[in-house]
């Protein structure tokens, strides 16, 4: 009898912590599939719902309009994060797995400008902004979420998931729009294959919600809550503390090369080799899905080295290593060559993950269980919003203005440097319990 007991016992804790951190990664595929989605059609919205004179102006409204909901990320991660740490992660999580699917869903059901007029424009950011406050939720609540699950000594391992999800997620659109591009006709494209990508977040959002029905709540907050750790006012409690707002504002400044390459990387790249090195539409979403197949391998490897030699040797190096390669990779860029171009962006790929595959295991090993998910929340949608979102935007009206190609290079090479020195003062928690 004592036999079968100990034969049985440990099965169950091992397939709900599995369900748990499968479920943990479905809203960041989710997440990342829209965002990915809409940077690589944007030339196409452009057109849609933003028709005028100028190519180049339509493009910069489209990524206004992708800018604007990181702006309200802030919101999202305040009132989502208070949740989180107040009534559990998965609860939370259940809600913005379904408002993100259903916000990205029906953008792809959304009347054009000359159907619509003004409504549709208005429509879309509507939308963008439901989706920029369940972003703003996710990161603090999926992150803590996993690394809660994971255990000592593998939370790098466990966190990397999510952040390769996200290459899976970004390749999928990638490909996606790519084969669009590929099949259909420019008027076609405008016409309805547009609004395909965005549809299929309906599926993936009830398969999503089905997943994390049943995970198993964080064991973290499940202790705390017995013990009556849960704070009434996570928020409060966040910002009365000195530690955690430092801890806060180094959610800020150290993503700052974690934001900037993966914005100017996946996001702007297609429409920057399309629009300015005259590639083909088909080539720049080509060059990005290889970025991306071989980055989501770079980031698993990224988190389990950083269980063996630590958070800070990773992030610090990876962040000083494109100050070295930025330029020079960036050059291969600007060649005209396809085989070039995919050589520069693959090796600044490869430097990425290496803070790509840490940073948020590295936020969420900064904060105590009472206030994780709120504090992680708003100090990471702050630098995100400022240096990652309104990156596209910023780095298109730098183009204009200078009439330089080379300003996305600059703007990796300046963000580096900053985040390589916020990771030279951060004190390592990799091999530490988490805090309580």
């Amino acid at each position: 009898m004592n036999t079968e007991v100990s034969d049985v016992v440990p099965v169950e804790p091992v397939n709900a912590n599995r369900t748990s951190i499968f479920g943990g990664l479905v809203g960041v595929f989710i997440e990342l599939y829209d965002n990915a989605v809409y940077g690589f059609v944007a030339g196409t919205l452009a057109v849609v719902f933003f028709p005028t004179g100028a190519a180049s102006t339509g493009v910069m409204l489209t990524f206004t309009t992708f800018a604007i909901p990181f702006f309200f990320r802030p919101l999202g991660a305040a009132v989502a994060g208070s949740w989180g740490d107040r009534y559990g992660r998965k609860r939370v999580l259940l809600i913005l797995v379904t408002m993100m699917s259903l916000s990205t869903g029906l953008v792809g059901l959304l009347p054009g400008y000359a159907t619509a007029g003004m409504f549709a424009p208005l429509a879309l950011v509507a939308l963008r902004l439901v989706q920029g406050f369940a972003m703003g939720g996710e990161p603090g609540n999926g992150n803590s979420f996993l690394a809660e699950h994971a255990g000592p000594g593998r939370r790098g391992r466990v966190v990397s998931y999510a952040n390769a999800a996200t290459f899976v997620a970004m390749l999928l659109g990638t490909l996606f729009a790519a084969f669009l591009t590929a099949v259909l006709s420019t008027d076609a494209m405008v016409a309805w294959g547009w609004r395909l990508p965005f549809l299929l977040a309906f599926p993936l959002g009830v398969a999503g919600l089905l997943i994390r029905h049943r995970a198993e709540e964080s064991p973290e907050f499940a202790e705390a809550e017995s013990k009556g750790e849960v704070t009434r006012s996570p928020l409060r409690e966040a910002f009365s503390s000195r530690d955690t707002l430092s801890a806060m504002l180094m959610c800020i400044v150290l993503p700052l090369f974690n934001s900037s390459g993966y914005f100017v990387l996946f996001i702007y790249m297609p429409s920057f080799m399309k629009n300015e090195m005259h590639f083909t539409a088909v080539e720049g979403l080509l060059i990005t899905g290889i970025m991306l197949a071989i980055g989501t391998f770079a980031v698993l490897w990224a988190g389990r080295l950083s269980d063996r030699f630590g958070r800070k040797k990773m992030l610090s190096t990876s962040a000083f290593a494109m100050v070295l390669i930025g330029f020079p990779c960036y050059w291969l860029l600007t060649q005209g060559s396809f085989t070039l171009a995919t050589i520069g962006a693959v090796v600044m790929a490869l430097c990425f993950a290496g803070t790509n595959g840490v940073m948020q295991v590295t936020l969420v090993e900064l904060f105590p269980t009472r206030v994780r998910t709120v504090a992680y929340g708003i100090g990471y949608n702050l630098g995100t919003a400022i240096f990652g979102g309104a990156a596209p935007l910023l780095v298109s009206a730098l183009i204009v203005a200078t009439g330089s190609s080379w300003v996305p290079a600059f703007y990796l090479v300046l963000t580096s440097v900053a985040a390589g020195f916020a990771a030279l003062r951060i004190r390592e928690t990799a091999f530490e319990p988490l805090k309580r």
